[in-house]
């Protein structure tokens, strides 16, 4: 079976055409992201993958299957870009990749988070230029510092680690609590205390309609003025425009972000040549002790390597009639009810 994949990374392109191998599958790989002007392209694939930002609304979907496209596995945890209901009235299988290393975006929210605090990208651009002047690169310890972890699942787990790790004071919030967290010494409180008691706030829930906009006004509002704020999740937990509100009013003292709300059509795209039409991101850039990355977190190769193995095991479980926890629509059966 030929199986088309969109979105393929240059990166990612070895890896995934050795494991379709392994399995005895051709792939075509596309460094194009699925959207409605390149669904067409997917006409004759029974079985395609795609990328976490791939958009799979409704329009596409219909596209999708009236090509002859039965099934798709998603690169990706998150699946807030699926019309899940348009899928199964479609009778289409989707599946996703439900865990992968948590450590690659752990990882990368405290690269964010010391990057930000050191001031490494002022300092980097500064010594390039043989400035090595200290004026404005001054940060903080994290020692003895508060950390406040918004989602203590897998990835906020991992977080907490590093953070205590520093010798923070950890505070959390979820639905439930992780033991795992609260073993570490980590105290779980409402959002609105969180969010004025922590010297560094990091989110690692997933977006679903609860959660958009999650930091917004208020939340912002309430943090310590010299706080810094990291999100490695998903851009829609922020409210960009408040966001850039408040750092036009000094506050807060650092922000490093790998996700942004509307990052469709930019992230793992190359603009620099293009006019830059998306004023919020643009004025957000203007901010020195802003940090932006291009939804990079989870861009290790443990990670990817583990992501490509489930997307591959996901489309042979769909071969053979299997199921799994990956699986959020088969035909015949309600889709799954919300992001994870």
């Amino acid at each position: 079976m030929e199986i088309l994949a969109f979105g393929v990374q240059a990166d990612e392109k070895p890896l995934l055409e050795r494991a379709c191998a392994d399995r005895e599958h051709r792939v075509r790989c596309l460094d194009v992201f699925l959207n409605g002007d390149t669904a067409p392209l997917a006409a004759g694939h029974e079985v395609i993958t795609v990328s976490v930002n791939a958009r799979l609304d409704e329009r596409v979907l219909r596209v999708l299957a009236d090509g002859g496209t039965r099934m798709i596995a998603q690169r990706a945890t998150g699946f807030n870009n699926i019309s899940l209901d348009t899928a199964a009235e479609l009778g289409l299988t989707v599946a996703r990749v439900s865990s992968y290393s948590p450590y690659s975006v752990a990882e990368f929210a405290w690269t964010l988070a010391m990057a930000v605090n050191r001031r490494v990208a002022r300092a980097v651009r500064r010594t390039r230029e043989f400035d090595f002047r200290l004026d404005g690169l001054m940060g903080r310890d994290m020692h003895g510092r508060t950390a406040g972890v918004i989602g203590t699942g897998r990835i906020g787990e991992a977080f907490t680690r590093i953070a205590h790790g520093f010798g923070m004071r950890l505070l959390g919030w979820d639905v439930r609590e992780n033991p795992a967290c609260t073993a570490l010494g980590m105290t779980y409180t409402e959002l609105p205390e969180l969010f004025a008691a922590a010297d560094l706030v990091s989110l690692h829930v997933p977006l679903m309609p609860e959660t958009h906009h999650l930091v917004g006004r208020d939340a912002l509002r309430r943090m310590k003025d010299d706080a810094l704020l990291v999100n490695s999740s998903r851009g829609g937990l922020v409210d960009t425009e408040a966001l850039v509100e408040e750092l036009r009013a000094g506050r807060p003292a650092g922000v490093g972000l790998d996700v942004y709300e509307a990052e469709e059509g930019l992230f793992f795209h190359d603009r620099s040549l293009d006019v830059v039409t998306d004023d919020t991101l643009a004025r957000l850039m203007t901010f020195s002790n802003v940090l932006v990355t291009s939804h990079q977190a989870y861009y290790t190769r443990e990670a990817v390597g583990q992501i490509i193995g489930t997307t591959v095991n996901n489309i042979e479980d769909y071969l053979a009639g299997r199921t799994s926890e990956n699986v959020l629509v088969r035909p015949g059966e309600p889709s799954s009810s919300g992001p994870g």
